[in-house]
């Protein structure tokens, strides 16, 4: 484990400013501190983060909701990683004897959600596995946008959707930061792209290039008699059950975010309901991995997706970015610059 880990800084040894939390609970136990900056091991990569982004994952594991989150990322009694930040662009200062991709001065994003997390912080190390050479277009604080919501929207559409070109596919939250990345890879793909957000922010999602879109608070998509080859859910807040009438008779529901709730009542019978129905209800784990990345990247750098940001902070505002996160009424991402 890199020495970013640890919340105190030990004298004598190079220092960073991170923010820490030693304890589970709301944003206010968050706070800036200097500590120890890490050392890459042999295949390691210290990066120096020029920009981070904050998303759901980073609240669960701050406030330990739901409970089973200590057991799976986390400390029983208190957080295992003190530092959280999973998706990081930034630059290749030090690399470890054993790494051959990355020379310091390269321009990186990543997703260090399976590697320690470590993103809030002016310095992290990371395997080179988890890193991929930053998109050549995209500024570091559009790049950071990508590792986290942009490989969960791809892994939900095309591994648990096995999306093709020509189907009817629905984006219910499609104005959060999954939802956002899910329609451009879906168009991107060939499919017919509808669209769910509220009122608010239909001039945001209409810039995504969705070929429908439904005002969420005006139009009840389970009754509107259109059926679905694919449903993608980014933001699940009523049970899987009441889609299915607008889902083909071999059509897929993918939960990929959204109430506690929800996501436990779709792992216990979603598995039933498929055997039962034909359909396929599904849950997302999403999974980083380099070649994921690189994907992204070609996607990126050709202009078929383009992150959408709503606002960015500085690394002592990391509390505040995720009080805003929080309000649900976020457009995009929200990025933390460093």
């Amino acid at each position: 484990m890199s020495t970013s880990q640890h919340p105190t800084a030990v004298p004598d040894l190079p220092t960073m400013r991170a923010i820490v939390q030693t304890e589970y609970g709301a944003p206010d136990v968050l706070r800036l501190a200097t500590v120890n900056r890490p050392v890459p091991s042999d295949n390691g990569v210290l990066v120096k983060v020029r920009a981070t982004s904050v998303d759901a994952g980073v609240w669960h594991l701050m406030r330990a909701i739901p409970f089973l989150v200590r057991f799976i990322y986390g400390g029983l009694r208190r957080p295992k990683y003190p530092i959280l930040g999973a998706a990081i662009a930034g630059q290749v200062v030090a690399v470890g004897q054993a790494v051959t991709q990355f020379q310091p001065g390269d321009a990186v994003f990543g997703n260090l959600s399976e590697s320690g997390f470590g993103g809030f912080a002016e310095y992290v190390c990371a395997p080179e596995a988890a890193l991929a050479p930053k998109p050549n277009n995209l500024s570091f604080a559009a790049a950071a946008t990508v590792p986290e919501s942009g490989l969960t929207a791809l892994q939900g559409l095309r591994d648990m959707g096995q999306l093709r070109a020509g189907q009817a596919v629905l984006i219910l939250g499609a104005s959060g930061g999954v939802g956002s990345f899910a329609v451009q890879i879906a168009k991107a793909e060939g499919a017919e792209v509808t669209a769910v957000c509220r009122t608010s922010k239909i001039e945001r999602v209409q810039q995504l290039g969705a070929d429908h879109i439904l005002d969420a608070t005006q139009i009840d998509v389970t009754q509107a008699g259109q059926k679905y080859d694919l449903i993608l859910d980014a933001a699940a807040y009523r049970p899987f059950s009441d889609y299915l009438p607008v889902l083909t008779p071999t059509g897929t529901y993918v939960l990929v975010g959204g109430a506690t709730r929800e996501l436990f009542r779709t792992l216990l019978f979603g598995p039933w309901f498929s055997k039962r129905r034909g359909q396929q209800i599904k849950c997302l784990v999403s999974r980083p991995n380099q070649t994921d990345l690189l994907t992204l990247k070609a996607l990126l750098e050709a202009e078929k997706i383009t992150p959408m940001i709503d606002r960015t902070y500085p690394l002592s505002e990391v509390p505040a970015a995720i009080r805003y996160l929080e309000e649900r009424q976020v457009q995009g991402k929200v990025v933390i610059q460093i």
